[in-house]
């Protein structure tokens, strides 16, 4: 591990793994900016170093390595517990932030971005070393390294949170095969988690990051949503709003229904890719673009990822059926097929967004982030009381976060007058 001779606030005594201290306080910059746009999160800071309610608790963490995340780190470290962070993608960390959090904040950092696939596993194993209490994902691989290879843990943790759509649709087959040993809550499912985060979050940082890889204009381009649950339906509407014309693929009859009715083209993606200019995977699940797609493209077609794992785009596929792949520009990569057709390929099919760019902004992620430092909490309460399954966030938590995020934001809504309410609660009112 990387060590450090300075002593300020002893994190040359930690141990971690970043690219370079020495990015620190560039980093700093960043947190602090985030934090400005984080209000709800810093009040449940204020109120956890004044509580303590983690206290002696011991937090495993594997969530994108951001400055957002730093926030969420530094609160929960506010509120008495030992904090310890991985990076849940090779790709997604930034690493000035990573290094303020090492020097800064006195927080154990094992991330570097473009780490390889055995570092990537080698940094998990790091943050789990400590025995921890709570485990924080996002996307189950610390929940799926405990219960494959670290049973010898399960004997401390009481509790865990999970952050994306991705990792709760593992958790939840886990707790179907009654291998989750432990409880875990879906903090993805929290309306002011992905109402917001997924729809409001995905849709405008994953445009940024095809923007900011290609530089391409998007008005008058045919884009490819493939899928149309929140993540889908923020980026088609932002899509749109930029002047492309969104063209949406589903399987589920419901999304495909809806995806019409909001003024998209829903077809197969066999026939899409015939169509698109930008292809874009949101839905989680596996070989979303596959082998049979790829030559039926445009020459010259964009293909990225908005999910959270890279296997919505066969890349083994595709590279099957290149000639050659050459790094044409940072984050793309062009693969020349043998119909002499030309694919660019962005972040190496991994999230897009975090890759080439900077994830969701600050405002967004406050609520995200306030529901995992509640969540938290929560378990550290009520643990003994939580059956080994997937748990929603309490109602009461999304109704004292939007509360909050509304008071922010200076917006004042009306209140239910006692006979409103008699109204809503009774059956005998009639016409």
């Amino acid at each position: 591990m990387l060590r450090a001779k300075s002593t300020l606030l002893s994190f040359s005594q930690i141990k971690y793994d970043v690219k370079d201290i020495k990015l620190a306080e560039k980093g700093s910059k960043r947190i602090l900016w985030a934090e400005k746009k984080m209000p709800v999160l810093k009040q449940i800071k204020e109120k956890f170093l004044r509580e303590k309610p983690l206290k002696g608790k011991k937090i495993s963490s594997c969530l994108h390595v951001t400055a957002e995340t730093a926030n969420l780190a530094v609160a929960l470290k506010a509120g008495g517990a030992e904090v310890y962070l991985c990076a849940s993608n090779p790709l997604t960390t930034q690493d000035d932030v990573a290094a303020s959090l090492v020097k800064h904040y006195n927080i154990p950092v094992f991330a570097v971005k473009g780490e390889n696939n055995e570092t990537y596993y080698k940094h998990i194993n790091a943050v789990l070393d400590i025995k921890p209490q709570i485990t924080m994902d996002d996307g189950a691989d610390l929940v799926t390294t405990v219960l494959l290879k670290r049973r010898d843990l399960l004997k401390d943790i009481i509790g865990g949170t999970e952050e994306t759509t991705t990792g709760v649709v593992r958790l939840k087959a886990m707790a179907k095969d009654k291998a989750l040993a432990y409880p875990v809550i879906a903090v993805n499912d929290a309306l002011t988690k992905h109402f917001f985060d997924n729809r409001y979050g995905t849709g405008q940082s994953t445009i940024d990051g095809i923007i900011r890889a290609t530089n391409i204009l998007l008005a008058g381009k045919v884009v490819v949503s493939a899928g149309y649950g929140w993540c889908g339906r923020g980026f088609a509407m932002r899509a749109k709003g930029l002047g492309a014309h969104v063209i949406v693929t589903e399987v589920d009859h419901l999304k495909a229904i809806e995806a019409a009715m909001d003024g998209f083209e829903v077809m197969p993606m066999r026939e899409a890719a015939e169509k698109g200019d930008i292809f874009v995977t949101l839905t989680g699940n596996l070989n979303v673009i596959g082998g049979s797609h790829f030559p039926l493209m445009k020459d010259g077609a964009i293909v990225c990822n908005g999910g959270h794992f890279n296997d919505e785009i066969d890349l083994k596929a595709l590279k099957k059926i290149s000639k050659s792949v050459k790094n044409v520009r940072d984050f793309v990569d062009e693969y020349t097929l043998r119909n002499n057709k030309a694919l660019c390929v962005l972040g190496e099919g991994r999230l897009i967004n975090l890759v080439a760019a900077e994830g969701h902004p600050a405002s967004v992620m406050d609520m995200s982030f306030a529901n995992q430092a509640f969540s938290v909490r929560y378990l550290v309460k009520n643990y003994k009381n939580l059956e080994n399954n997937v748990h929603i966030v309490p109602e009461k938590f999304d109704n004292e976060i939007a509360s909050l995020k509304l008071n922010s934001m200076s917006i004042k809504i009306d209140v239910l007058t006692a006979e409103q309410k008699e109204y809503l609660n009774s059956w005998q009112f009639g016409t």
